[in-house]
């Protein structure tokens, strides 16, 4: 199949959007640092056309996804299962009129025509990078990744910029054609493999991966995500913001917080799928106190998920 098309674009005088920025950078460049907010969220088949197999959300629903954002305010959003470029506008529109404006983003298709990932982001986005077209072998067959991979530059300040992942990878239901858990891992390989050659050019790098992996922190595919040695990346973990504060019980374990992302309903279950995880150039300016999952109440009529977030300042270190 030939390679599918992105979509991307921007809103508006994109020029004095980039002016404004830099210029607030410099007049703030001697105080300190610029901080900016990333943040992925799964907002659970945002579909406004009937057909799809899938039901179009409901206007209470996406009005609960954009209460959600506001509560965060992110700088630069990760989306998984939009309904292409009409779910975007719709998405883009909608937040506008609460006062977040993000006039660059970017949708990238799939195999799945039906769910797509999408970025929105306040910084310009200097290069493109879409993979629409990735397959593997598996069992003698040849299967094509499901979601678009996308991979964009992200222009933070006249200074500072940084590389950026959004995936969603193979979901944990079964299909006839192969094991799910053995597709999500060859997935997660062909991220892994793009991660190696974007560190191995440039082992400094600003890079970030954010999406719904759709697995648990010690599967096999997270496992390959995160690699090993000096390209090996860090899991940010968030947690929710509800004043836990006791330490880890074991040495090399995570403290115990409430950390999950996704409520699967068939088996009134709870588990962390959704993640940003960070190069070692990256992590360096990270801010942990300033990450975490976002609880907010009836955050079931936005999504199966909740979003998300860290927070970085904008200076190599």
């Amino acid at each position: 199949m030939r390679q599918r098309a992105h979509v991307s674009g921007w809103g508006g005088s994109w020029w004095i959007h980039l002016l404004a920025g830099w210029v607030l950078w410099a007049a703030t460049a001697e105080a300190e640092p610029v901080r900016f907010r990333v943040a992925t969220y799964n907002v659970a088949n945002y579909i406004l056309t009937e057909g799809t197999g899938r039901p179009v959300k409901s206007e209470e629903s996406r009005a609960q996804v954009c209460r959600a954002i506001e509560l965060i305010r992110p700088d630069v959003l990760a989306l998984q299962e939009m309904g292409g470029l009409q779910a975007v506008e719709d998405l883009r529109r909608r937040l506008a009129d609460r006062g977040l404006e993000y006039p660059w983003w970017e949708i990238v298709p799939g195999w799945d025509t039906n769910i797509q990932v999408a970025l929105l982001s306040r910084f310009p986005v200097v290069a493109r990078r879409p993979h629409t077209n990735e397959s593997y072998l598996l069992n003698g067959r040849r299967l094509h990744v499901s979601r678009g991979i996308l991979e964009v530059d992200l222009q933070v300040t006249e200074g500072y910029r940084f590389t950026m992942f959004v995936v969603h990878l193979k979901s944990r239901r079964s299909v006839g054609v192969a094991d799910e858990a053995d597709m999500r891992l060859e997935e997660a390989r062909i991220l892994r493999s793009k991660i190696e050659e974007r560190l191995s050019s440039n082992p400094s790098l600003n890079l970030l991966v954010a999406g719904d992996m759709n697995d648990v922190k010690n599967s096999r595919p997270i496992r390959t995500i995160l690699g090993t040695g000096r390209f090996r990346l860090t899991d940010t973990r968030p947690a929710e913001r509800n004043g836990d504060s006791v330490g880890a019980v074991r040495p090399r374990s995570d403290p115990p917080r409430i950390v999950w992302t996704h409520f699967y309903e068939v088996e009134d279950s709870y588990s962390r799928v959704d993640y940003i995880l960070l190069s070692p150039g990256m992590a360096s300016e990270w801010l942990p106190e300033e990450t975490y999952v976002l609880a907010f109440p009836d955050w079931g009529l936005a999504s199966d998920h909740r979003p998300v977030v860290a927070t970085f300042v904008a200076e190599d270190r």
